[in-house]
C-alpha cells in the first residue's frame, strides 16, 4: 500500500486496490508514481504480461486492473476474459498507445467486459503532463469503482411525460454517454429493430475512437452511421456521431434540420458535450425529441435534459445498477424530469414502443 493510503479505523473507507499489468517496467513505474498522491488508491501489485496477471489476480484480489494491450507471452485481449473469470466483479481499465488499431481493440475490450479505456501519455515524463494524467486516471478509477463521492442514488419516482402529446411518436432520438458508453450504445442500438428516426449520439471519446464507434454502430445496426458533417441534412434512419473535439448541434430551417459542428469551448470539461447537442436539438424538434442519458462520469447532459423538457420533449436515463458510472444519468435523474429510470435492457424496448406506437 502506498504511503498516503487511508489508515484503517472506525468508519474508514478502504482504498481501491489496483494492479498494474504492462510489459514495460518504465510504464509500471510511471503509473505507480502518478497514482501515489491519491490516498484513496493503493497499488497492490504488478505483472509484466497477461499470463502472470491471470496467475496473480486471484491472490492479490485487486478491485481494478490497469491492463496493457500489447504484451509478450499473453496479450491483454487474451488475458481480459481470464482475469474477469478469475476475479468476479473485477474492474478492468484498458491502457494503450493511441492508434487506430489500438482504438479498435479497446472498443472490442469494452464489449468483452472492460469498464473503460485510457490512452497512454505521449510525453509522460513532463511534470505537468504527468500530474494531469495522474489526476485524470485517478478520477476514472474512483468513478468506475464507485469511490468518487457521487451522492447516493435518491429514490426517484419517474415523472409523467412533460407535455407529451399522446399518440405522437418522436421525430428524433438523442443519446448522451461517456464512461462505459460504447457497449451500452451497442446494446441499445442493436435492439432497436424497426425504429427509423434519426439518432444523434454524443459519446465522450478522443479522435479515432469516434470514427470507429460510428463504423461499429453501422455494422451492428445495418443503418448508415458516420461522424456528423457540418451542414448536412438530417435523414431518417441515419446515425450521427459527434466527432471528437467538436460539439454536434442542429438547426431547423423550414421543414429541414441541418447539422452544425460547433468549435466553441468545452462544456462540463467535455468536447464534444451532450448539453449543446440536447439544447439545439430541443430547439429544432421541440416536443418531438426523445432524449436518453446512458452511463458516464460527471453531469454532462443534465442541463440539456432540462432544456429538452422545457421544449416539451421527453427523456429517460439508465439506472444506477446497470451503469458503469452513474454520474451523468444520476445528474439527469435528479432534475426530477425524467420519464423513467430504466435498466439498460429495458431502454431499447422503451424506445421501440414510444417510436412505434407513441404510447
Amino acid at each position: 500500500m502506498n504511503a498516503a493510503a487511508i489508515k484503517a479505523g472506525a468508519g474508514a473507507v478502504a482504498p481501491v486496490r489496483v494492479m498494474l499489468v504492462d510489459d514495460s517496467a518504465v510504464m509500471r513505474g510511471f503509473l505507480r508514481r502518478v497514482l501515489e498522491p491519491e490516498a484513496r488508491i493503493a497499488i497492490v501489485g504488478a505483472a509484466g504480461n497477461g499470463k502472470e496477471a491471470v496467475e496473480t489476480v486471484a491472490i492479490l484480489k485487486p478491485d481494478l486492473v490497469i491492463l496493457d494491450i500489447e504484451m509478450p507471452v499473453m496479450d491483454g485481449m487474451t488475458a481480459l476474459p481470464l482475469l474477469l473469470k478469475a476475479q468476479p466483479g473485477l474492474k478492468v481499465l484498458v491502457a494503450s498507445v493511441l492508434s487506430k488499431r489500438n482504438a479498435a481493440i479497446s472498443l472490442d475490450a469494452m464489449r468483452l467486459g472492460a469498464s473503460d479505456y485510457v490512452s497512454k501519455p505521449e510525453k509522460a515524463f513532463e511534470p505537468q503532463i504527468a500530474a494531469a494524467y495522474g489526476a485524470e486516471l485517478a478520477s476514472r478509477i474512483l468513478a468506475i469503482t464507485r469511490r468518487d463521492g457521487e451522492p447516493a442514488a435518491p429514490r426517484i419516482v419517474p415523472a409523467a411525460p412533460p407535455r407529451q402529446i399522446v399518440g405522437t411518436a418522436p421525430e428524433a432520438i438523442a443519446i448522451g454517454s461517456s464512461t462505459g458508453g460504447p457497449p451500452a450504445l451497442m446494446e441499445v442500438l442493436g435492439a432497436l429493430g424497426g425504429v427509423r428516426q434519426p439518432i444523434f449520439i454524443t459519446q465522450h471519446m478522443p479522435a479515432t475512437f469516434t470514427t470507429l464507434l460510428a463504423d461499429s454502430l453501422g455494422r451492428l445496426t445495418g443503418r448508415p452511421s458516420a461522424e456528423a458533417v457540418d451542414g448536412e441534412t438530417v435523414q431518417n434512419g441515419h446515425i450521427y456521431v459527434a466527432p471528437a473535439g467538436r460539439h454536434l448541434t442542429a438547426e431547423r430551417v423550414g421543414a429541414k434540420v441541418f447539422l452544425r459542428l460547433n468549435d466553441g469551448p468545452a462544456e462540463n470539461f467535455c468536447k464534444p458535450a451532450v448539453d449543446p447537442m440536447f439544447r439545439t436539438l430541443a430547439d429544432a424538434y421541440g416536443r418531438s425529441l426523445l432524449g436518453v442519458i446512458l452511463t458516464g462520469m460527471g453531469q454532462d447532459g443534465a442541463k440539456g435534459c432540462e432544456a429538452l423538457s422545457r421544449a416539451g420533449g421527453r427523456f429517460i436515463v439508465q439506472d444506477e445498477k446497470t451503469s458503469v458510472v452513474w454520474g451523468m444519468p444520476g445528474a439527469a435523474a435528479r432534475t426530477g424530469l425524467a420519464e423513467g429510470v430504466l435498466p439498460l435492457k429495458e431502454i431499447a424496448p422503451f424506445i421501440t414502443r414510444v417510436c412505434g406506437t407513441g404510447t
